[in-house]
């Protein structure tokens, strides 16, 4: 079959389970590269927190030192691999980008000299390269944190 044939296919949902979903309102998707990994933003426990899931595993991977108290960590974005989620937080009392690293387990915030509000992080395969939205200058525009080698 040539990709021709396959306009219009819709391949079937791939059914995980009960496993990660939850009766809390489970948002924002970010799959690696490989598909093993899916992170999302959840309010499952009260408050918008990320969840990180091994999908070949099924099971839950432990973020330590990601999740804070009282603010929100949402709108997730793997890096190829999974190390590494970019993600929007609110610790410092606005939404900022920051980035965490599974190996070290430790956030880096990105946004520290930003003054406009900051959403929508995606980062590179790598995880080298984080671009986000900010409307510093008045209107939404596009930034480009480059984190040097990861």
């Amino acid at each position: 079959m040539g990709c021709q044939d396959l306009q219009g296919f819709v391949p079937p949902p791939v059914n995980q389970g009960a496993g990660f979903n939850s009766t809390a309102a489970d948002e924002a998707p970010s799959l690696s590269a490989d598909g093993r990994y899916l992170a999302f933003g959840s309010d499952r426990q009260g408050q918008r927190n990320l969840y990180l899931y091994d999908l070949q595993e099924r099971r839950f991977v432990d973020l330590p030192n990601l999740n804070r108290p009282n603010s929100s960590q949402e709108q997730p974005s793997l890096s190829a691999n999974g190390r590494f989620i970019a993600y929007i937080s609110t610790e410092r009392g606005r939404p900022d980008v920051f980035v965490y690293d599974r190996q070290t387990q430790r956030p880096q915030l990105l946004s520290q000299a930003v003054r406009g509000i900051c959403r929508h992080p995606s980062i590179s395969g790598d995880g080298r390269y984080v671009a986000y939205q900010t409307s510093e200058r008045g209107q939404w525009n596009i930034e480009i944190y480059d984190r040097g080698s990861p």
